[in-house]
C-alpha cells in the first residue's frame, strides 16, 4: 500500500489503484497506518518542533473525496509536470531543519526573469537541420512524429543498411521524451543531449550515445529483436543491456558521472573497470582519475523522481539543489555568503513551483538572504 499511497502523493496513481486506496482508508486502523507513513518516510516529524499528521490526512483524504473516484492515468511515454498532493505541498516548499531565529532582513527581488521549465527541445537531422520543438508546434517528417511535448520515431516500410542519426539536444529550462524506432523509451533531463539512429539494424547491437546532460531509459527487451543488445555510450564509460530501466547522469561542469539501475541488470565498463549491477545499485564514476564506486542506494525515487515531475532532495546541501534547480529554471547562482553553501535540507518540490516560492521557502525557515537580478540568484 506504501507504493500506492507514494503514487497519490505525486499524483501519478491510476483509477484502481485510486478505489483500492480510498477503500483502505475507508477503515480507521488504516487511516492511523496513513498518518504514520506520512511521518515515517517524509520526516515530517522533524519539521520544526511537531507535525500535525491529522491535518496532512485531512486535506488528503478530503482530496481524494472530491476526485469522485476519478483520476486522470498519466502515460509513461510522456513528461508530466505532476500536480503535487495535498501533503506533498505541506513538505514542497517547507526544507527540513531547526529553525532558526527570526527574520530580520528581507530578499531584494531587482528583476525577476526567471521562468519555469517546460517540454523543449531542438532536433538535429542527419543532414544538420535543426528543428525546434516546443508546445504547442507539431512536426511531423517521414517516420518521425512530435507534438510539441515528445518525439515518437516508428520503424520505417523499407529497412535500411546504413545508419542515420539525428541529435535530440534540451537546453537549461527544458525536458523531453523520446520514443526510439525499436520502442526504448528515454526521459532527458535539462540540459542534456543523445545521439541515436533513426532506425536499428535488426540483429545488430543498438546503440545510443548520452552526449552529456542526464536520462532515463526504458529499453525495449533484446528478446524483441532477434537478441540484439542495447548499449548507452558517455564520454567516459559503456553501459551495455538486455532490457530495463535505468538512470545516467553525466553533465559536462561534474566530475562525476552517476549510473543507477531501478530494473533487470546492466553491465557497466570503463577502460580499466567492469561490473555488473543489479537493481537499487549504481556505479559512481570518476572522470579525472576514472575510479570507479559501486554503491547500494536505498532510495532510487530521489533520482528518478525529476522524470514524473518532481525533485525530490534528501539531506542535500544548498549548493548541490541550486546546481540541479538552475538547470531546469535556466538561471546562475552566485554565493557571496559561502557560509549557506552546506546547509543540508530535505523536501519534496513540485516542477510547477515558480522560482520565488522555492527560495520563499528556504528564506522563512533559516533567514538565508538572497537576491533575484534579471537571471541571477544571489545568495548574501
Amino acid at each position: 500500500m506504501k507504493k500506492i499511497i507514494l503514487k497519490y502523493l505525486t499524483d501519478s496513481i491510476s483509477e484502481i489503484e485510486l478505489t483500492k486506496l480510498q477503500d483502505w482508508l475507508s477503515k480507521p486502523k488504516n487511516q492511523n497506518k496513513f498518518k504514520s507513513y506520512i511521518k515515517d518516510d517524509y520526516n515530517l516529524n522533524k519539521l520544526y518542533d511537531t507535525v500535525d499528521a491529522d491535518m496532512a490526512f485531512d486535506k488528503v483524504w478530503s482530496g481524494i473525496e472530491k476526485q469522485t473516484r476519478v483520476m486522470p492515468l498519466y502515460k509513461r511515454n510522456v513528461f508530466r509536470y505532476a500536480v503535487v498532493a495535498s501533503v506533498v505541498l505541506l513538505i514542497s516548499l517547507t526544507f527540513i531543519f531547526k529553525k532558526e531565529t527570526p527574520v530580520v532582513n528581507t530578499p531584494i527581488i531587482v528583476n525577476n526573469n526567471i521562468e519555469t521549465g517546460t517540454d523543449k527541445a531542438t532536433l538535429t537531422l542527419a543532414d544538420g537541420t535543426n528543428i525546434t520543438l516546443e508546445k504547442g508546434q507539431n512536426y511531423i517528417a517521414n517516420n518521425i512524429t512530435s507534438n510539441g511535448e515528445e518525439i515518437v520515431y516508428e520503424t520505417p516500410n523499407t529497412a535500411k543498411k546504413d545508419i542515420a542519426y539525428n541529435y535530440l539536444t534540451i537546453p537549461r529550462g527544458g525536458q523531453y521524451y523520446i520514443k526510439l524506432e525499436d520502442g526504448t523509451q528515454v526521459w532527458l533531463n535539462s540540459e542534456s543531449r543523445l545521439k541515436y539512429p533513426v532506425s536499428f539494424i535488426d540483429g545488430e547491437t543498438r546503440q545510443v550515445e548520452l552526449v552529456y546532460g542526464e536520462a532515463y531509459f526504458d529499453v525495449s527487451p533484446s528478446t524483441d529483436h532477434n537478441g540484439s543488445r542495447f548499449k548507452v555510450l558517455t564520454g567516459d564509460q559503456n553501459i551495455e543491456v538486455l532490457g530495463t530501466e535505468f538512470n545516467i547522469k553525466a553533465y559536462q561542469d561534474e566530475v562525476l558521472v552517476y549510473s543507477t539501475l531501478i530494473e533487470g541488470k546492466v553491465l557497466m565498463t570503463t577502460d580499466t573497470y567492469s561490473t555488473e549491477l543489479s537493481p537499487n545499485q549504481q556505479t559512481v564514476l570518476n572522470v579525472n582519475n576514472n575510479n570507479v564506486e559501486l554503491l547500494t542506494v536505498a532510495d532510487t525515487y530521489s533520482i528518478t523522481s525529476w522524470r514524473n515531475g518532481v525533485f525530490s532532495f534528501k539531506d542535500m546541501p544548498l549548493n548541490k539543489i541550486m546546481k540541479v534547480l538552475s538547470r531546469w529554471y535556466d538561471a546562475d547562482i552566485v554565493f557571496v555568503n559561502k557560509e549557506v553553501e552546506n546547509i543540508h535540507f530535505t523536501g519534496v518540490l513540485g516542477k510547477e513551483q515558480s522560482i520565488e516560492n522555492i527560495l520563499s521557502a528556504i528564506y522563512n525557515t533559516n533567514n538565508i538572504m538572497y537576491e533575484i537580478n534579471d537571471k541571477t540568484i544571489i545568495f548574501r
